[in-house]
């Protein structure tokens, strides 16, 4: 397996009985890995020489310091609050004494006080150290003063000292705030990066609509002072294209027909939404519960005071992202959530699904859900139809939707995913045609990650289904830019590397093709190319 994370070099890897794996690296950090996922980052004060776990669980690692330090999963052995300040302490203080402006270490450079001295020329610039940051000014010699220039950073080739998200370094992390009480975003770019490319990947990651898209790219673009950009639609990559080098072969390649590149086919993985405002789900839902208990006839439905505190610590657990591979949910937890979605009012449950929508994404929550479908009655179904059947209320439907398509981030779901694969089409085959924008992509990104399951099974009868829903929407006129994206991607890698070609072709994709070809939106065009090609093909 190929996990990819650090940025320096790798000293040490060491494997545990539960299927979590450790490593080492001069990056300073211990990285924790679940499935070939990075699931926790385990900062340290210098490089790590060595990882290893014990029998129980913990991991021990020894670092350039000197120390060895044992990182637990037992709450009982924690260390006290006044060592771990300090461990922060010793790390803040490690990376200040490290920390480069301009080429210069912060520590070496003056205080404020410097700013007291007069410039003698115009123009003279002069950094200082304000607090964690070096900060530039400039002599206005006719008004006798300093004035502020701006924060001093290293250049983007400053190694190890660029900035990382995620255990990845790039040249440029910006904090996005992107209004209405949202929290603020972190967005990476390098600078070899197509400012498009960046910002579709970043909306997509985000779940934020593709109407930013532009807002987004002028952001990146003034931000990293290239305002001259024009994007180049001829790249083609040398080692991919078509007129790759191949060691060995003829220095003339005219004659030997090349082997088609696409641009946006075969989709390999699953999409899903994993952006979640949980204070504002737990209100909703706290605000539907004292509905109830106020309603004397719906009063038997609401949460006790316990139950109540067993949603809360659940969207607590969800919360803590960075200790999926050891938190877990009590099975009364799951029945809880089950209960409420099978007694609570239609118009009252799509904040609860909401909660379910994100617990299918923690290990441990997938797998007690899934032992409840099979051994009671498969109340996800049971979901689906509540949120499907009319009067449909679009709350239900996008959360329902959502939820489903999260299955997928999960392989032990994918048996349950192909065996319903019709009723959940069916249920939700009226999507494409919603006034709601987000429900729109909510379906058709279930389409696209169901063309990818139904394409690893061999399953042609389900490809066949699934091709028809996203030929569906991809000829739907008012249809929303992402969303028919999506379903032209589905179409491509079912027509590649799926079993149902020769029906694409008898639906006339070639036409499909050729009207999004013609569009001005760049990525449904390359798409367009992308299936055109395909279809030219024998």
């Amino acid at each position: 397996m190929e996990m990819v994370g650090h940025t320096a070099i790798v000293y040490s890897i060491d494997s545990h009985a539960s299927g979590l794996i450790v490593s080492g690296s001069e990056d300073r950090f211990a990285k924790i890995w679940k499935d070939g996922v990075c699931v926790q980052s385990l900062e340290h004060p210098g490089c790590v020489w060595d990882a290893k776990f014990l029998e129980n669980g913990d991991i021990v690692t020894a670092c350039s310091d000197g120390v060895t330090r044992i990182w637990t999963v037992h709450s009982d052995k924690v260390a006290d609050s006044l060592e771990l300040e300090a461990y922060a302490s010793e790390l803040s203080q490690y990376k200040l004494s490290r920390k480069k402006v301009g080429g210069l270490k912060l520590y070496d450079l003056p205080g404020l006080e410097a700013l007291q001295i007069p410039g003698t020329s115009a123009g003279q610039t002069k950094v200082v150290r304000e607090g964690d940051n070096g900060v530039a000014y400039s002599w206005d010699m006719k008004e006798q003063r300093w004035d502020k220039l701006g924060e001093v950073v290293d250049g983007p080739d400053d190694g190890m000292n660029r900035p990382i998200l995620d255990g990845i370094q790039y040249d440029y992390v910006f904090d996005v705030d992107i209004g209405d009480g949202e929290p603020t975003r972190k967005l990476p770019y390098n600078r070899s990066d197509n400012p498009y490319d960046a910002a579709d990947k970043w909306l997509l990651k985000e779940n934020l609509p593709f109407s930013y898209r532009q807002q987004i790219v002028e952001f990146i673009l003034q931000n990293t002072g290239q305002k001259d950009f024009t994007l180049n639609t001829s790249f083609r990559d040398p080692y991919t294209g078509a007129s790759a080098y191949v060691p060995g072969q003829p220095s003339s390649m005219s004659a030997i027909p090349a082997k088609p590149t696409f641009k946006h086919i075969p989709k390999k993985g699953m999409l899903i939404f994993d952006a979640a405002q949980f204070d504002g789900i737990l209100k909703k839902i706290m605000e539907f519960n004292n509905a109830l208990l106020s309603d004397l006839e719906k009063k038997n439905l609401s949460m006790s005071e316990l139950e109540t505190s067993r949603v809360a610590a659940v969207v607590k657990i969800l919360k803590d992202t960075s200790h999926y591979h050891c938190s877990s949910f009590a099975d009364v937890d799951i029945s809880l959530l089950l209960k409420l979605l099978k007694t609570w009012p239609p118009a009252m449950i799509f904040p609860v699904i909401d909660i379910l929508r994100m617990t299918i994404l923690h290990p441990d929550g997938a797998s007690l859900l899934l032992k409840h479908v099979e051994n009671q009655n498969d109340v996800l179904m049971e979901m689906i139809e509540k949120v499907s059947s009319n009067p449909t209320l679009p709350a239900n439907l996008l959360t329902g939707i959502r939820a489903v398509t999260n299955l997928f981030k999960n392989s032990s779901w994918y048996s349950w995913l192909q065996k319903h694969r019709s009723e959940i089409l069916d249920a939700f085959s009226s999507c494409y045609s919603s006034p709601n924008k987000n429900v729109q992509l909510s379906y058709s990104t279930l389409i696209l990650n169901y063309a990818v399951l139904l394409i690893e099974k061999k399953d042609e009868e389900g490809q066949s289904h699934v091709l028809s829903a996203a030929l569906e929407i991809a000829e739907e006129e008012s249809m929303e830019v992402d969303s028919k994206y999506r379903a032209l991607v589905a179409i491509g890698t079912l027509m590649l590397e799926g079993l149902v070609k020769k029906i694409a072709l008898d639906f006339d994709v070639g036409n499909i093709a050729r009207v999004a070809k013609a569009s001005k939106e760049t990525k449904i065009a390359e798409v367009g190319a992308d299936i055109e090609l395909l279809a030219k093909q024998s």
